[in-house]
């Protein structure tokens, strides 16, 4: 008898918990969109982040001439035109196509990078603050380390090493923001293990993952949003510091950064053809910014 009551409670535990990751998915949902919304700031970030986002999906459709298309007889009147709205560059390229498709660039390595971060941040951040002792210490030693390394010098032993790519730019920002992750959750860690329904998940006789992603994980998912569209915007600074520094994601490919080293020996004779992409750079870092604002007044209010 015992048997059977057990047998018809599993189905009905699963659909409770179903019904509660349900619940959750919908409450990050309804979280993003008082993110957008709730206030001034995060709707102004919202509508850049999403004007950017527009940009690079529709690039080859809404990109008015192909990006590394150089036609030098255009550098005699660079300056925006009804047919080059933004301009063109020293080659005369113009300047609106390669900024779109730049877009595209950004948008796909800096999330790339912060979700790679966060994986490893997270992970590392849940084994020091569970396990303590050893463990903790020798996580947050090495993180400490990788901390107090100037990161800029970092980015470029490591680019100068094994060569400027996507993958590589991608693998060195996520070793140095990890440890900066890693602390958001140990500290989230520390602060929820010993409570009351952790202490029953261990008596149910769960699993470690399972009480480490079910039942401490999810504390740290505001804390852990917040950061991650702020982190977002550090990474777009360091990846066009990188191209400034010739060292960024290699030519030809349109490189926001790389647009403002080529021109920047022009900025007084021609300065349209560096300060559009600045402008481009700082005008997305402000809207992850404004975006990260709004998310933490949803989560205060929510």
């Amino acid at each position: 008898m015992n048997d059977v009551g057990q047998d018809i409670a599993r189905p009905a535990e699963r659909s409770l918990a179903e019904a509660g990751a349900e619940t959750r998915n919908a409450g990050r949902l309804a979280r993003l969109r008082r993110a957008a919304t709730a206030s001034s700031v995060g709707t102004i970030g919202a509508a850049i982040v999403g004007f950017w986002v527009f940009c690079a999906i529709f690039a080859p459709w809404i990109a008015p001439y192909p990006p590394n298309q150089v036609d030098p007889a255009l550098v005699a009147d660079p300056y925006p035109s009804a047919d080059h709205w933004l301009g063109v560059d020293h080659l005369g390229r113009d300047i609106a196509s390669r900024l779109v498709w730049g877009a595209r660039t950004v948008l796909t390595v800096a999330p790339v990078a912060v979700l790679g971060a966060a994986a490893l941040g997270t992970m590392l951040g849940l084994l020091a603050g569970y396990r303590g002792g050893r463990t903790d210490a020798v996580i947050m030693r090495v993180g400490d380390t990788l901390l107090a390394f100037p990161k800029i010098i970092l980015y470029l032993i490591v680019i100068a090493r094994f060569g400027a790519s996507a993958l590589n730019i991608v693998l060195v920002i996520t070793l140095t923001a990890a440890p900066i992750i890693a602390r958001i959750v140990r500290a989230v860690t520390l602060d929820v293990k010993n409570r009351d329904y952790v202490a029953a998940a261990r008596l149910r006789g769960e699993s470690t993952f399972y009480i480490l992603a079910y039942e401490i994980l999810p504390n740290a998912r505001g804390p852990l949003a917040v950061d991650f569209f702020l982190r977002l915007g550090y990474t777009i600074i360091a990846i066009g510091v990188l191209g400034f520094l010739g060292v960024g994601l290699p030519p030809p490919d349109p490189d926001w950064g790389g647009m403002v080293k080529e021109a920047y020996g022009m900025i007084f004779v021609w300065p349209h053809m560096t300060l559009i992409p600045a402008a481009a750079i700082s005008s997305l870092v402000i809207g992850f910014n404004f975006l990260a604002a709004g998310l933490r007044e949803a989560e205060l209010d929510g």
